[in-house]
C-alpha cells in the first residue's frame, strides 16, 4: 500500500516586495536619508550652513563658470562625503554592539575622509577669493547688503537646525523669517543656481525642522497611551 504524496507547503511571501520601488519612491527613501543625515549628524548641520553661506557668496559676487562649479562641486562633495560617513557609522554600529579596534579604525578613517574633503573645499573657496579679490572690491556695495540680509537669513536657519525641543510655531517662524529674507536676496542675485542652491539648504533645514516636531509629538503621545 502506497502512502498518498504529501501535500506541497505553502509559499511563504518574500520578505520585500518583489516588485521594484519605482522612481518617486527612491526619491521619497533618498530624501527621507537626506533628511535624517541632517538632523542627527552635527557635523551634517555645520556643512548645510557653511553651503548656505557660499550660496550668499555666489549669489551676490558675480564669478565666472569655472568658479561657481567648482564651488558647487566642493558643496556636492561634501555632503555626499558626510551622508556616506552617517551610512557607515550605521552599519558599523549595526555589525557589531561591542567595542572593536578594527571598528574604530573604519569610523575614524571615513570620518577624517570628510575632515579633509572639508579643509580642502575651504581652501579652494579662501583662493577663488583672493583670486577675485578685485571683483570683490569692486561689488562692496553688494557685498554690504548680502551680509545685512544673509546674517538674519542664516541665524533663521540655523534655528531651524538647532537640535532639542521647542515650540513649533518657533520653527514656523524662522523658516518664513528664511524665506524673506531669501526673497529679499533674491530680488537682486548674480546666479539663479545659486539662489537656487540657498532655498534648497532652507527647505532642507526646515524639513529637518518639520521631522523633529514629529519625532517629539510621537514621545510625548507614547507615555500617556494617547
Amino acid at each position: 500500500m502506497t502512502l498518498p504524496a504529501p501535500a506541497p507547503s505553502p509559499l511563504r511571501r518574500p520578505p520585500y516586495p518583489p516588485q521594484r520601488p519605482g522612481f518617486w519612491s527612491s526619491a521619497v527613501h533618498a530624501w527621507n536619508g537626506l533628511v535624517h543625515t541632517v538632523e542627527y549628524q552635527p557635523n551634517m548641520r555645520i556643512h548645510v550652513l557653511a553651503a548656505l553661506l557660499v550660496g550668499l557668496v555666489g549669489s551676490g559676487i558675480p564669478l565666472g563658470l569655472a568658479e561657481r562649479v567648482t564651488l558647487i562641486f566642493c558643496v556636492l562633495l561634501v555632503f555626499f562625503a558626510e551622508i556616506l560617513n552617517s551610512a557607515l557609522e550605521a552599519l558599523v554600529d549595526l555589525a557589531t554592539r561591542e567595542f572593536d579596534e578594527k571598528a574604530r579604525v573604519t569610523k575614524d578613517a571615513a570620518a577624517a575622509a570628510v575632515l579633509v574633503l572639508s579643509i580642502g573645499s575651504v581652501v579652494i573657496f579662501a583662493a577663488l577669493l583672493v583670486h577675485n579679490w578685485s571683483t570683490v572690491l569692486a561689488h562692496t556695495g553688494r557685498i554690504q547688503r548680502q551680509v545685512a540680509l544673509g546674517i538674519p537669513l542664516t541665524a533663521c536657519t540655523a534655528l531651524l537646525l538647532r537640535p532639542g525641543p521647542r515650540a513649533p510655531v518657533q520653527d514656523l517662524l524662522a523658516f518664513l523669517g528664511a524665506l524673506f529674507f531669501f526673497v529679499l536676496l533674491t530680488l537682486r542675485s548674480t546666479s539663479s543656481v545659486f539662489s537656487a542652491m540657498t532655498l534648497g539648504v532652507i527647505v532642507l533645514a526646515g524639513a529637518a525642522a518639520l521631522d523633529r516636531q514629529r519625532a517629539s509629538g510621537g514621545q510625548k503621545k507614547r507615555p500617556g497611551g494617547t
